[in-house]
């Protein structure tokens, strides 16, 4: 894929999968870092009127309503943004996704979400072969395992995606 940094915000949607209370709080690294760099896409995403798609898991250990199952606290979705229950690791194998992006109009996605391991790489590689054009924001995402997390963003991720920090995107959006 392109390592020109460039895209059109008009056409992308923030994807954010999995910032909820007990994955953030268990598998996140950096859970403190991660949030806040997700609290700095979204604010970005919003400030530019780029849709945000909020997908949580709802599978396995989290099919019951827990505390642990709420969205983070201190990334709480709008009133107009969409939130996705997926029961799978991917939310294109059990949500609506495919369906709203298109209904949206949006070819690139802007992924961040805590397991890079898990729901990161899975919608990395069904987002690739679906043809949307993907940017994978490394710092707004995280893993318990920090070299996984760091052959995924920079030797797979980079073969089917754009991969940058929280603070390109923002200059990324900026600049158009």
């Amino acid at each position: 894929m392109s390592t020109e940094k460039r895209f059109d915000p008009q056409t992308a949607a923030v994807v954010i999968m999995d910032f909820q209370e007990e994955i953030v709080g268990t598998v996140a690294k950096n859970p403190e870092k991660v949030v806040g760099r997700a609290s700095r896409v979204l604010e970005s995403a919003r400030a530019n009127r780029i849709p945000v798609i909020y997908v949580v898991h709802h599978g396995g250990r989290f099919a019951e309503a827990t505390p642990g199952r709420e969205i983070h606290h201190d990334l709480p979705p709008q009133a107009n943004e969409a939130v996705l229950i997926k029961t799978k690791t991917s939310p294109f194998s059990t949500t609506g996704i495919d369906v709203l992006l298109r209904q949206l109009q949006v070819s690139t996605l802007i992924l961040l979400g805590v397991a890079t391991s898990g729901c990161v790489l899975s919608t990395v590689r069904w987002a690739f072969d679906l043809e949307y054009k993907l940017i994978v924001v490394e710092d707004a995402c995280d893993d318990a395992d920090e070299q996984v997390h760091e052959v995924l963003t920079q030797k797979l991720f980079p073969r089917q995606s754009i991969v940058v920090t929280a603070a390109q995107l923002a200059d990324m959006v900026t600049a158009r």
